[in-house]
């Protein structure tokens, strides 16, 4: 599951080291040896590992919950989780991620939509007139989830919602169609995706198929994500 929710922005350049096909083809010892070089999603697991007493940070309890939302790292206190996160990426962050502050404890969460929206800086871009590019790169980022329309050979049409911003605050817009391709650079991560199959999608490629209990904690991660990433907003 690491390997194909992180296969898409590794593969395009913007998350983690370089990897060639490693996440696609490569052993379970290669891929767990590449997500520990994730600066991102590493620090993530190792935290909800230490929190959970769970040992294997890559257990997919521990993987589902990180990408997902929900599962065994929902119910984790915000405050300590952040705490123990900033001990270890607080050194790496440097000079450039100073609003990595404990005022950030209250958006916290144990999920990739805090660090999409939270961590990250690309929020802290909007409303300087030029919206479109960190909109685009919080839309991409997020885990998105969508059901399958149709299918035709290497295509298929999603019903998602996207990510909207007007000027105050951001939302999910309504759910309108958008064309993905099921293979990119001769890989699917989910070959034989069908019509009515809800999934998820990263960087606009598909990663995973969503059980009706994934596809509420992702769902519920990401409502209150932009709800506690707006209040802040409004303070600014």
């Amino acid at each position: 599951m690491f390997a194909r929710y992180a296969h898409a922005p590794n593969a395009l350049g913007y998350c983690g080291p370089p990897l060639g096909a490693t996440l696609r083809d490569g052993s379970v010892d290669e891929v767990r040896e590449a997500a520990t070089k994730f600066s991102g999603a590493w620090p993530y697991l190792r935290v909800l590992a230490q929190m959970t007493g769970i040992s294997d940070p890559l257990d997919y309890r521990l993987v589902e919950s990180y990408w997902l939302g929900g599962g065994v790292g929902a119910n984790l206190d915000p405050g300590e989780f952040f705490d123990a996160l900033l001990a270890i990426i607080g050194p790496q962050a440097g000079q450039y991620w100073s609003h990595l502050t404990p005022d950030l404890a209250d958006e916290a969460a144990g999920n990739h939509c805090f660090h999409v929206f939270g961590v990250y800086p690309w929020t802290r871009f909007l409303g300087s007139g030029m919206d479109e590019q960190p909109l685009s790169v919080l839309d991409n980022c997020r885990i998105a989830w969508g059901t399958v329309l149709s299918r035709d050979n290497n295509n298929v049409e999603v019903m998602c919602q996207g990510l909207a911003w007007d000027g105050q605050s951001l939302k999910l817009s309504e759910p309108s169609a958008r064309v993905l391709d099921v293979w990119a650079d001769g890989y699917g991560a989910v070959p034989d995706v069908a019509v009515n199959d809800e999934v998820a999608i990263h960087w606009g490629r598909l990663c995973g198929r969503l059980r009706p209990d994934q596809l509420e904690a992702l769902a519920d991660s990401t409502t209150r994500q932009l709800h506690v990433t707006n209040q802040r907003l409004a303070r600014v």
